[in-house]
């Protein structure tokens, strides 16, 4: 079965390296033959978008408007929901494992969706929360390439 990767993170970029994080980990899925899922607008789900199209790879935008129109250039298949920020729960539902890149208070909230649902995270310059010494479970790693690398590991073992 096909992995679906989801990617999540700032909407407007606040580092800018993470641009070019972002599009190398959609040419790192693309390249691993897995499918890259995302909330489908602009910044961090634009530029892996566009790494993992320019790639060959096949991308979903879970978009939180009415118009398909409102997809990025670079998503191949945009499903225009009309649920605000409740479209995050569909993106997360739908993905084997997630990966954050930077990220907004958005990204925040998927990370938790994520961890309620029993979904991975991997964080890359992503937050890092916790509560006293709980601490939020997110795998953290230094480069797109070992991102990419640790979400199909986690993805194979999942139930797909």
């Amino acid at each position: 079965m096909v992995r679906v990767i989801g990617v999540i993170g700032e909407s407007a970029f606040s580092d800018p390296e993470h641009e070019a994080l972002a599009e190398d980990v959609g040419r790192r899925i693309a390249a691993a033959e897995a499918v890259l899922i995302c909330g489908g607008s602009a910044g961090v789900m634009e530029a892996a978008c566009r790494g993992a199209r320019r790639a060959g790879g096949l991308t979903v935008g879970i978009l939180s408007g009415i118009e398909r129109a409102e997809a990025n250039p670079f998503v191949t298949i945009a499903v225009a929901t009309g649920m605000g920020q409740a479209r995050n729960t569909l993106i997360v539902l739908s993905s084997d494992v997630l990966i954050a890149i930077g990220g907004g208070y958005g990204t925040l909230a998927e990370i938790a969706l994520a961890f309620r649902y029993g979904k991975a995270v991997i964080g890359l310059r992503t937050w890092e929360a916790g509560h006293g010494d709980l601490r939020a479970p997110i795998t953290v790693v230094r480069s797109s390439e070992e991102a990419v690398r640790v979400a199909m590991q986690i993805a194979g073992r999942g139930p797909g």
